[in-house]
């Protein structure tokens, strides 16, 4: 068996892999994860096991590219249903305001200024539902961490590969997460 599922080593103290990831998420994320899981359980997967069946019937199973692939298919369907139902059961849904809604916190809108003066909008979300297209990362994100906590026109320094760079919060906004329902 060796190389067949043989990784390069890696330290686990500094894999950034093996951080743990915060367990909190907005009630869109869960619904989003929820309904993910759903199609997967009640559509794709009856679907993927009929097609296993129909290209098992056909005869040989170690010649049949279709049976194979479907096989293979299948696995991951069910690999990625347990992987949701047991993610589903250890998140967090957060789904009130903060107490203090003038700082930066987990699920608000936030405006930044960098240093030459472009803006960049951005909303802090957990780690299952990071989307660069809509410009959301994660409470993990070294980004999110340096604002955690921060108000309105304060100076954030994150550190990045060209160097650190400093943002100044210029607006900070919560979508109530009860009026979404």
């Amino acid at each position: 068996m060796k190389g067949r599922n043989m990784t390069r080593w890696r330290d686990p103290a500094k894999d950034p892999r093996q951080e743990a990831k915060s367990n909190l998420i907005t009630p869109e994320g869960h619904a989003r994860l929820s309904g993910i899981l759903d199609h997967l359980s009640r559509m794709r997967r009856p679907e993927i096991s009929a097609k296993v069946g129909e290209a098992a019937a056909l005869g040989d199973r170690s010649e049949s590219a279709d049976y194979t692939y479907n096989k293979k298919e299948l696995n991951r369907v069910i690999a990625r249903i347990r992987y949701l139902g047991k993610r589903l059961d250890e998140l967090q849904v957060v789904d009130r305001l903060p107490a203090d809604t003038g700082r930066v916190y987990f699920g608000a809108f936030v405006t930044l200024e960098d240093e030459d003066g472009d803006e960049l909008a951005i909303r802090i979300v957990g780690h299952d539902e990071t989307d660069t297209a809509k410009r959301w990362i994660s409470v993990d994100a070294p980004l999110a961490r340096a604002l955690l906590g921060k108000a309105l026109d304060d100076e954030a320094t994150v550190a990045a590969p060209g160097g650190e760079t400093r943002y100044i919060i210029t607006a900070i906004d919560y979508r109530d997460p009860g009026a979404s329902r």
